[in-house]
């Protein structure tokens, strides 16, 4: 998925506070966060759509981050991770161990955006290794558009239901894009005991064709939801 390829560019993301006209002579909160990309057919190496949306949820609510220890799994590029770093969470950035590339793109994120103290260890889906079993606890699970190979899903399900079940209070916040309506996760979440509340973007102004000062998430169809075990309280 994520093998070397050609040279990378830099691409920025502004997140930034909607104001209204009077508003708008005054200074804002601002985040600015640079992924260098490359523009390859390969899946780890550009930002998708889902990551910009699954970004601006973690900037709205950015004042709830501070102290919390979140996991990005499938992190690819770690726009959301990225964000969430700054914003103050003690961030884990993780991606397959098999493609080591994928882990490069996530160092090499961290780099640019001057953070150093982001933990980056390879998690393969579906597989207890050594990394899965010595990961601390963790508040939040992040994930963008990994729900994109049917065949994966259930490993997916299975790694989140594995963390959850050693973090009972921790919530999967995840994005998908709409490929198509015959594909559904519904039933392993039933197998696995996990729930999952639905997010309407327009709940933090992500129900638009550009954010972050990006041509992100264009006309695509994006949804999120919040997966944590059946049995766990929704606060």
């Amino acid at each position: 998925m994520c093998e070397e390829g050609p040279r990378f560019h830099i691409k920025e993301y502004r997140f930034a506070e909607e104001q209204d006209k009077r508003e708008r002579e005054e200074s804002r909160p601002e985040l600015v966060v640079l992924i260098p990309e490359v523009l390859d057919s390969q899946y780890g190496m550009y930002v998708w759509p889902c990551a910009v949306v699954l970004a601006q949820y973690l900037w709205f609510h950015r004042r709830m981050l501070p102290g919390k220890r979140i996991l990005e799994i499938g992190a690819g590029m770690s726009l959301p991770g990225i964000v969430a770093a700054k914003c103050g969470a003690e961030v884990i950035l993780s991606d397959t161990e098999e493609l080591p590339q994928c882990l490069k793109n996530c160092e090499r994120s961290c780099r640019i955006n001057n953070l150093l103290g982001v933990h980056i260890l390879g998690l393969t889906w579906g597989q207890i290794s050594p990394n899965l079993l010595s990961l601390p606890e963790v508040d939040i699970i992040l994930a963008s558009d990994v729900f994109f190979e049917p065949e994966d899903f259930e490993d997916i399900i299975t790694t989140v239901y594995f963390l959850m079940k050693r973090n009972p209070d921790a919530q999967f916040w995840t994005t998908y894009q709409v490929r198509s309506s015959n594909w559904s996760i519904e039933a392993l979440l039933y197998k696995w005991k996990l729930k999952n509340v639905h997010v309407p973007l327009w709940s933090f102004n992500a129900d638009k064709e550009q954010l972050a000062s990006s041509p992100l998430p264009g006309r695509h169809t994006i949804e999120m939801m919040i997966i944590s075990l059946a049995g766990a309280s929704d606060t």
